[in-house]
């Protein structure tokens, strides 16, 4: 093989494994509009406090859109739901201006958020919430006003998201996690 084929060769396989890696990366969040209707509320997101969600999967150009963070992670373990997931976003709250707007365009990957699950405080739709953070000092930061645990997405229970309705106690089942437990 010559020395120019050999360059041809290698910068193709290059171009090639490029190629596979940008379809494997998951799309980029939408920014929220007040086009935005929640999934399970029906209803404009924008209306509603707190963080929100959104998964975009691969058969849908458009994201499903949720009216709080904790429903985007309830549809990831309802059985009834697609399970053709390229993206979870939720609203990192570390960089939200307040609860009531907590942004449009500020979104984390939901797998690399700590969640502060079981605090005092409520979601848009009045239920229980896991509260998503970029950083674990922001995460710490609202357990220490707000109470609950820090864990990560994996370390969520699902009886947290799938059991607890809207007037329940909104803290994490005792002894599933300690104050500052990181999971």
């Amino acid at each position: 093989m010559t020395p120019r084929l050999a360059v041809i060769v290698f910068a193709s396989l290059l171009l090639l494994g490029a190629c596979g890696r940008e379809e494997d990366a998951p799309p980029a969040p939408a920014a929220m509009t007040e086009a935005a209707m929640g999934r399970y509320c029906g209803m404009n997101i924008l209306e509603h406090a707190g963080p929100k969600g959104q998964i975009i999967l691969s058969r849908y150009i458009e994201p499903v859109w949720f009216s709080s963070a904790r429903d985007a992670i309830a549809f990831t373990m309802l059985p009834e739901e697609p399970k053709d997931i390229r993206a979870i976003y939720v609203s990192d709250m570390a960089k939200a201006p307040s609860w009531d707007k907590p942004g449009a365009k500020n979104w984390i990957e939901a797998r690399k958020a700590f969640f502060v699950i079981g605090s005092a405080v409520r979601g848009g739709m009045g239920a229980a919430e896991a509260v998503p953070f970029s950083t674990a000092q922001a995460a710490a930061a609202f357990v220490r006003e707000h109470g609950g645990s820090m864990v990560r997405f994996d370390g969520i229970p699902r009886s947290y998201i799938l059991e607890q309705q809207a007037g329940e106690d909104a803290r994490a089942p005792s002894g599933e996690r300690g104050q500052d437990d990181v999971r």
